[in-house]
């Protein structure tokens, strides 16, 4: 019986989501001529509205520990990702405009990918292997130096609840060539929205934010081993119950 009232509640948000979905596309055209932090504003209502059904019709509810720890100044965001949660989440409630980088393949998703085109973000070509990174330095500078934030998540894909994704170095590296302090977010949106998973469950999602990790006098490599371990460390504080016990030192 919870299955199916489980299967209702999923359906019930997303024909919502259907309906609202093209409504907000043509918004979003008409918003085109606006100033960019308007066009954005008015864009990012379907994020908040799709965290709000999400709310209201599954039972998912939040709360973000470390919201102090944003700095007012350029950043670079890498986030945990267990789900589509928190790309949605994201991208309106932290304090700046975040610029996306994801594969250019999004941008043909009929209404989603057409008003994301209206937005700053950097498409890639995974195919260009390294020219694709060069593309996002050159694009990313410019995005930091218009105030914009960008964030990518460092495992490359979405991670099942209590496991852990090859960190990637491409948002490291990037803070390295720009002179950008890293914010770390870990983040366990998979509980409530699995990966994959047309079922929708209630409860709680915590977003945390750590504190900013700046680039100066580290190399890459030392930026990304000091991100992996506050997020997967904090990923245990926030969901023991998904993680092994760790091992007992031996005596």
């Amino acid at each position: 019986m919870r299955r199916f009232t489980l299967f209702l509640r999923s359906l019930s948000f997303f024909l919502a989501m259907l309906v609202f979905t093209p409504v907000w596309t043509l918004a979003c055209f008409l918003a085109a001529p606006l100033p960019y932090h308007q066009r954005y504003y008015i864009t990012s209502r379907w994020n908040a509205t799709v965290i709000w059904l999400a709310k209201v019709i599954c039972g998912i509810r939040y709360q973000i520990k470390g919201a102090e720890n944003f700095p007012d100044s350029p950043a670079i965001v890498l986030s945990k990702h267990q789900s589509a949660w928190e790309t949605i989440f994201l991208l309106y409630q932290l304090p700046r405009p975040l610029v996306f980088v994801f594969k250019k393949e999004l941008l043909s998703i009929p209404f989603f990918g057409w008003a994301l085109g209206l937005l700053k973000m950097i498409p890639i070509d995974r195919s260009l292997g390294v020219r694709a990174f060069r593309h996002v330095i050159t694009e990313g500078k410019k995005r930091l130096n218009d105030g914009l934030w960008i964030i990518m998540f460092p495992e490359g894909t979405r991670t099942a609840v209590g496991q852990q994704g090859e960190y990637k170095g491409g948002g490291t590296r990037l803070a390295h060539a720009t002179n950008t302090v890293i914010v770390p977010i870990a983040v366990n949106s998979g509980e409530c929205w699995p990966k994959d998973s047309f079922i929708k469950k209630p409860g709680l999602i915590t977003v945390s934010v750590g504190p900013p990790i700046a680039p100066q006098g580290r190399t890459h490599e030392e930026l990304m081993t000091l991100v992996e371990n506050w997020i997967e460390g904090e990923m245990r504080l926030i969901s023991p119950h998904a993680y092994p016990p760790a091992p007992e030192a031996s005596r």
